[in-house]
């Protein structure tokens, strides 16, 4: 796939990951529709952006409903809908025994709900449409890339319901590939390892120089940069799909 013909949905559009891939898919000749849930920020994402390359729609992933309706309206808006990028997510972070009281099962839930769930619930509304595409190259019509992450194989302590969602989403590349193959739509995952984010820049200096350290190389945080140009590598090269690619420096994650 041209980048330059990339009509894209990417869930978590207007900060970290989901921002720098919009950013990147734009400056190649994409055009992009931003699902999130701040106005504030998707307001500014599109202004940078500008008005021709993008939109925003406040877009909650876990509701199945509103997902297909503003996959309806960014298809409208696009002109087409050839990718699928689903970035949105939540840490869900917390002790299955905590302090004072086992996990409530609705923070298990929510996690689940967003990280998995919303994955599916766009994954799905978007394919919808795909498999209505003319075939491009090799026949395909278009591809899905969701986000996992390096926890859904080294969970550390406290990350049950974050690693059990991104587990889930693991999972279902492959059987989704295998599905939507008939139609020319590839499915593709990527597990990010420890990236830079709001939560670290926030850190002391040192806490974020021992960070980077635990990276065996480069010893550094990825980047947002580094996650979308793999975006746009796993876009052009048709032969990827049904796999989940680590994007780690070769980073295990110790128990805590």
């Amino acid at each position: 796939m041209q980048l330059s013909s990339v009509r894209a949905v990417i869930t978590g559009g207007v900060s970290g990951l989901g921002l720098s891939v919009a950013q990147f898919l734009v400056a190649h000749g994409g055009k992009v529709a931003l699902f999130d849930l701040n106005d504030d920020k998707g307001a500014a994402a599109v202004a940078a952006l500008g008005a021709d390359n993008a939109r925003y729609f406040t877009t909650n992933v876990s509701d199945e409903a509103a997902v297909a309706a503003q996959i309806d309206a960014a298809y409208d808006f696009l002109g087409g809908l050839n990718v699928a990028i689903s970035c949105a997510g939540i840490l869900g972070a917390g002790r299955v025994l905590g302090k004072e009281a086992p996990m409530p099962l609705a923070n298990f839930q929510t996690t689940v709900m967003v990280n998995l769930v919303g994955s599916f619930n766009v994954a799905k509304a978007a394919a919808n449409r795909m498999q209505h595409n003319t075939p491009g190259d090799d026949g395909e019509r278009g591809v899905i890339i969701n986000t996992a992450s390096v926890a859904a194989y080294e969970g550390q302590i406290g990350q049950a319901a974050y690693s059990a969602s991104k587990g889930g989403v693991v999972s279902m590349t492959l059987p989704m590939a295998r599905e939507l193959s008939r139609f020319g739509i590839r499915v593709m995952t990527i597990a990010p390892g420890i990236f830079w984010t709001p939560m670290v820049d926030g850190m002391p200096p040192a806490v974020q120089e021992s960070l980077a350290a635990s990276i065996p190389f480069p010893p550094r945080l990825g980047k947002p940069d580094d996650f979308a140009g793999l975006v746009g590598h796993i876009l052009g090269n048709t032969y990827l799909n049904g796999e989940t690619i680590r994007l780690d420096g070769g980073v295990r994650l110790a128990p805590k």
